[in-house]
């Protein structure tokens, strides 16, 4: 069975075809159009679509699928999933955490899992071996952190990374880099050390640059979202 997958987020908008489990394009937009889609169904002709949205117009991007593919699953943290939910609130959990969640399920079976996923906010994760998700933390993201030191004090400037921060910053730019950096560094540094058994997976768009800058074992999996995705589908085709 051929999936569009689609994973709406604040910042982006991912989709990527899977022929079963195997990822066959994957694409990124900002928005999600006629003229993104139209191609991409003609050239994949897939037989459903599954969307993972954090966005309120859900309804439209369903409308919008529905002109192009015969079955759109809509996900939500309340369908039936191959993990067991105890988040304590689920219709506040964002699906693409969910998501994340069963695809590290899929990707390292029968292990206590931490999910970091770096993008406009950095979540941490936990599945236990047993296949229980009992929740997680939410903390700003890479992007948000400069935006914050900016629009909340009269003098700093817009921060950015430059890809040479600095232990200690001998500018206001460098001391904005560095410590926007170090300092997600150390807090993810932190989960690990608290977490010592776990396998940590790290996924989403700020990933890989952090990756580098931890010194600890992990597994970066830049697609983890459309395993998840993908797994869910099937979960919910054949039950």
């Amino acid at each position: 069975m051929t999936k569009l997958l689609l994973d709406i987020g604040n910042s982006m908008v991912k989709i990527a075809v899977a022929d079963h489990e195997k990822l066959l394009a994957v694409q990124q937009h900002e928005t999600l159009t006629d003229g993104v889609l139209q191609p991409l169904v003609q050239t994949c002709k897939p037989d459903m679509a599954v969307v993972a949205s954090v966005r309120k117009d859900g309804e439209a991007v369903k409308e919008q699928l529905q002109a192009y593919v015969k079955k759109v699953l809509f996900c939500t943290p309340t369908m039936p999933l191959p993990v067991r939910n105890l988040y304590a609130t689920p219709g506040t959990l964002g699906i693409d955490r969910l998501a994340a969640v069963v695809g590290a399920h899929h990707l390292f079976p029968q292990r206590d899992c931490m999910i970091i996923d770096c993008g406009t906010a950095i979540t941490i994760d936990f599945l236990d071996r047993h296949g229980t998700f009992p929740g997680g933390n939410i903390s700003p993201g890479l992007q948000m952190r400069f935006k914050a030191l900016h629009q909340f004090t009269e003098q700093l400037p817009m921060g950015a990374v430059t890809g040479n921060a600095t232990p200690v910053g001998t500018t206001t730019q460098e001391a904005i880099e560095a410590g926007v950096v170090q300092g997600v560094v150390h807090e993810l540094e932190g989960y690990m050390y608290a977490y010592p058994a776990a396998t940590v997976i790290f996924t989403g768009g700020d990933a890989i640059y952090f990756a580098k800058r931890i010194k600890n074992p992990i597994f970066v999996v830049p697609n983890l979202n459309f395993t998840g995705l993908a797994k869910i589908a099937d979960y919910n085709v054949y039950l």
